[in-house]
């Protein structure tokens, strides 16, 4: 008589190794998008502060659709959308360009609270001395405001980072992602989710450490 065939297998260490590299790639469409969309996000902001006309028509209006619209709906559309008009992205730089976009909607918020957080007469102050506009932006605007914000934009760097699990819908294999298909040949949904949850914990709570201690220095 045939021994029943097994088509499940335990947890062994090579499914660790796995979940690692995913974790990295986490990392890495993170990293990307988060430092891209800052950028863009920056100079959205700042738009927004001095062109109350352009930003009202153009700029504020897109960036409330990628604040407004569930980010999964937004990965989806995209992914499936692009190719209609020529671009044919494989699933990690279609996560990329979703969660630039998104990351650059919500820090151009941060960006330009930090600009106007600079009281008017200080920026009066500063060209009466002699700077020029850039100048005024890089050695007042940017210390003050940076400082006041710069817990908001880490709470969107951290939220970002989160929310690129969402990649997974499109067959990008990131950490949820490996998590499922682990979890669908070992059946240990429990300590798939947690080692999970431990890799999320591992990305995020440096970056809030770092963050913190960042802050501290940057007050005195």
């Amino acid at each position: 008589m045939q021994e029943p065939i097994s088509f499940f297998t335990s947890f062994n260490f090579n499914d660790l190794w796995f979940l690692s590299e995913a974790a990295l790639r986490t990392l890495w469409i993170s990293l990307i998008s988060i430092s891209i969309g800052t950028l863009l996000g920056c100079i959205f902001g700042w738009l927004q502060h001095e062109s109350k006309r352009l930003a009202g028509i153009l700029i504020s209006p897109v960036l409330d659709i990628f604040r407004s619209v569930p980010l999964i709906i937004q990965l989806v559309l995209f992914y499936n959308f692009a190719p209609i008009v020529g671009l044919h992205l494989d699933p990690f730089y279609s996560g990329v360009v979703i969660l630039t976009l998104y990351t650059a909607s919500l820090v151009s918020n941060v960006a330009r609270a930090g600009i106007e957080s600079v009281p008017l007469p200080m920026r009066k102050a500063s060209r009466s001395l002699g700077l020029t506009y850039w100048q005024d932006m890089i050695h007042v605007v940017f210390p003050i405001g940076g400082r006041a914000v710069f817990p908001s934009w880490i709470g969107v760097v951290l939220g970002v980072m989160k929310d690129s699990a969402l990649v997974s819908v499109l067959g990008y294999v990131e950490l949820l992602k490996a998590s499922q298909i682990l979890i669908t040949r070992t059946q240990e949904p429990l300590l798939i989710l947690g080692l999970a949850g431990l890799f999320y914990f591992a990305l995020s709570y440096p970056i809030s450490m770092y963050a913190s201690k960042f802050e501290q220095r940057w007050a005195k």
